[in-house]
Order: structure tokens, then C-alpha cells, then sequence
């Protein structure tokens, strides 16, 4: 069933890449869906415009960015620059075996350079961040880098080959689900625990195509979760009309690897799917998910049963007069097999296992300023003992209370 899964991706995605190539050459030329800068201007005009916010990473939750620095590099041409200081804590009832009670670290320092000009063009992010996630224990800023993405974690060459067209190459972010990789992405500060399913960061080449007016794809060829292994088939569509956006995701890999490490987990030789729906209008933004991911049986690199993880989840938010804003996200997640018949433990809690979420983060926003706090409770199901919380990890709950405070760095919008 899942070599017939793959080739059915595999089809769907080669389908969809010669259905956008034939679009591109036949369709009339319409701007990006999401620009990764604004449009290349003459330079005698660049300082009458304001610069456009940096949209090379997506944005998901209440948080805005601020337009970025623009500034002349010579021979390097015109660069755009934003930069993030940001740090939180956490407080935590019933720690998980060997994680404390009370946390903090900084969550982010980065700075984010791109050409964003030209045929040729670039985007490097670098510094040190954090991925805190629902029911993981707590890890240091230094730490994540060190075990993860290192120093620079995205970092990519573009060819705009056309105005409908892109081609990427480097380390770049996932096609995959609802919720992004860095805190200030995302409605909550903590991601969720179906988006620990999920892989990040992959490296290998893209295409971007843009469809008409409202469709848009990518397709992706890479590592899959950060293992040096090329075999990882990607794809993303995006249909967008009016408040409403429907999404896509698909991504398997086509070949196996026993290499495991905290970047690449035993999910990397499964295959993944997800549709997503955002409704966003005047102070409201709404966005119920659905996600199934699958391991097979593979006892070659040590999979003794295959194993699914299916869940769903809904992020709403809110916007209040004054910079105030209330995002909630609710969750649930399950999965396969039993600790008894060999399955793989997808979840954390153990083979077999699941977990409901519901997190709330009432957020102020202010210019580049920012202070919101998670409240956040997870209960897991169907826990395997001493993989779930508490000292022995028998508990099968967990509360946690997060306060993140941060500082976003771009063009001072409030020059004359």
C-alpha cells in the first residue's frame, strides 16, 4: 500500500509540474502570488517608496513585520535587512523525566539579508533560535543550533526566471503544514504536536510557479528531515480567492535510510499529506487543518510495522482595537499499532498513543515591539509508562505557561 501511495504522489507531482510549465508558457504573465520583495524599481525612485514588508518566510498568525532596511552594498547591489532579538520563559506542571519546572532562553537573534532584485537573486537567515514545541522538553538556544539547522538555517540562491516563475536551490523551508518553523511565524509561541510530525528545514532545489490568478505551486526535490539524503519528493498548491485560501501539501520519500538524528526522525522514511483551509477578514483569521502521515513496514532499517499519525487541528485569532489580539489553537492527534505488536512511536507517548491540545495567546503588538503569553494544556491518551509526564512519566497531562517578549528590526517607519 505504500510503495502504491508513493507512486501516486509521484504521478500527482509530475502532473502538476507539467500542467504549471505548460501554464507558464501559455497563460497571460500575472505577478507572484507572494513576492519575496518588491518589484525591481529604477534606483532614483527606491527611496520615494517604501520598502514592502519582507515576505520571504511565511507569517501564519497575528504578528506583523516590519518593512525592511533597504541600503545600496555596491558591487552586491541593493540588499533588504530585518533582524529579530527575541527571548522567552517558560513554567511548566508536571516536567517530563529529566526536564525542569521553570525555563528561559532566547528564543530568537537573527538576521535576515536577501537580493531580492535582478534575475539572480538570494536570501541568507543567520543566528540563534529555538523550536519550543507542546510536550518536548525545554532546549537551550545554543543547543537547538547545535542539534538542528546550525548558525545559518535557511539559505538560498533564486533565479526569477520569469514573472510567474522561480527556481531555488539551498537550505530551504518545508512545503509542509499549517504551522512554521521560528516562533514569530506563528499564532501560538509553542508549535503544536502535529506539527512535531512535521519536517523544517530540507535541502535541495524548488520551483514556484504561479497559475492564472488564483493558483499557485511548487514542487521540490530534497533530504526530506535534514538527512543528506536526496530522495525526498515535495509539493505544495495554493488556491486563493477573496478572503478564502485552500492548501495542498503533499511530500513522501522515494527511497530509505536507517540515519536518525534529532533533525531526522524515523518519520523520514514515511510519507506525509495535508489540506489546509485559512478564512482571514477584517480582525478575523481562521484555519482548521487535517493531516495524515504514514511510516511502512521496512525492517530493513528497522521498522517492524508500519505505523499512521492522523490529526487535526483549528488556529483562530482575533484582532482587537490597539495592538491586542487573542490566538487560540486546539489540537488532536493520534496514531496506530500498540506497544505490543511492533509499531513505531510516533506521537512520543508511546506506540499506539495520542494527544489533545488547546492553547491560548493573548498577544500585544506595538511597531516592532511584541509581548504575548501561551497557556497551554495537553492530554495524552492511550500513554505507554514512562513516556509521558510527570517524574516516572506516568501523567498523562501536562501544563504549561509561556511569556515571550521580542523586538523586530527593519526600516524606521516613522521618518518623515
Amino acid at each position: 500500500m505504500l510503495s502504491n501511495t508513493r507512486q501516486i504522489l509521484q504521478s500527482l507531482a509530475a502532473a502538476s509540474m507539467m500542467f504549471a510549465i505548460g501554464a507558464s508558457a501559455q497563460a497571460p504573465a500575472a505577478p507572484a502570488a507572494a513576492p519575496a520583495a518588491p518589484a525591481t524599481a529604477p534606483a532614483a525612485a527606491a527611496d520615494a517608496t517604501p520598502p514592502a514588508p519582507l515576505t520571504t518566510f511565511v507569517l501564519t498568525g497575528p504578528l506583523t513585520w516590519l518593512p525592511p532596511a533597504n541600503f545600496d552594498a555596491g558591487p552586491f547591489g541593493t540588499l533588504s535587512v530585518n533582524g529579530i532579538v527575541t527571548g522567552y520563559s517558560v513554567f511548566q506542571y508536571n516536567s517530563a523525566p529529566g526536564d525542569g519546572g521553570v525555563n528561559a532562553t532566547v528564543s530568537n537573534g537573527e538576521v535576515f539579508i536577501q537580493k531580492a532584485t535582478g534575475i539572480a537573486q538570494w536570501y541568507v537567515q543567520a543566528g540563534v533560535y529555538t523550536m519550543p514545541t507542546l510536550s518536548v522538553p525545554f532546549l537551550k538556544a545554543q543547543d537547538t543550533v547545535k542539534d538542528f539547522y546550525g548558525p545559518v538555517p535557511v539559505a538560498y540562491l533564486k533565479l526569477q526566471a520569469g514573472k510567474t516563475t522561480q527556481f531555488e536551490v539551498g537550505q530551504l523551508p518545508t512545503l509542509m503544514g499549517a504551522e512554521s518553523t521560528f516562533t514569530y511565524q506563528n499564532f501560538n509561541i509553542e508549535r503544536g504536536i502535529i506539527w512535531n510530525q512535521e519536517n523544517a528545514i530540507n535541502r535541495g532545489v524548488q520551483i514556484n510557479q504561479t497559475i492564472g490568478k488564483y493558483l499557485s505551486a511548487s514542487l521540490s526535490w530534497n533530504d526530506g528531515y535534514y538527512s543528506g539524503r536526496y530522495s525526498w519528493l515535495s509539493g505544495s498548491a495554493t488556491f486563493t480567492k477573496g478572503p478564502h485560501t485552500l492548501v495542498y501539501d503533499g511530500m513522501g520519500n522515494l527511497g530509505q535510510t536507517v540515519f536518525q538524528t534529532a533533525a531526522t526522525p524515523v518519520q523520514n522514511n514515511g510519507i506525509m499529506h495535508c489540506v489546509i483551509y485559512t478564512y482571514t477578514k477584517g480582525p478575523w483569521i481562521i484555519s482548521p487543518y487535517y493531516q495524515y502521515g504514514h511510516v511502512g513496514t521496512n525492517p530493513a532499517v528497522g521498522i517492524m510495522k508500519g505505523t499512521s499519525a492522523i490529526g487535526g487541528a483549528a488556529n483562530v485569532s482575533y484582532a482587537f482595537k490597539s495592538g491586542f489580539s487573542l490566538p487560540v489553537r486546539v489540537e488532536y492527534l493520534t496514531s496506530t499499532g500498540s506497544p505490543t505488536d511492533g509499531s513505531v512511536n510516533l506521537v512520543g507517548f508511546g506506540p499506539g498513543s495520542g494527544g489533545f491540545t488547546l492553547t491560548l495567546t493573548p498577544t500585544y503588538q506595538k511597531g516592532g515591539m511584541y509581548i504575548r503569553g501561551d497557556i497551554a494544556d495537553v492530554r495524552a491518551t492511550n500513554i505507554v509508562p514512562g513516556s509521558a509526564f510527570g517524574n516516572t512519566g506516568t501523567d498523562a497531562s501536562q501544563f504549561r505557561t509561556t511569556v515571550e517578549l521580542g523586538f523586530i528590526f527593519g526600516k524606521n517607519t516613522t521618518e518623515k
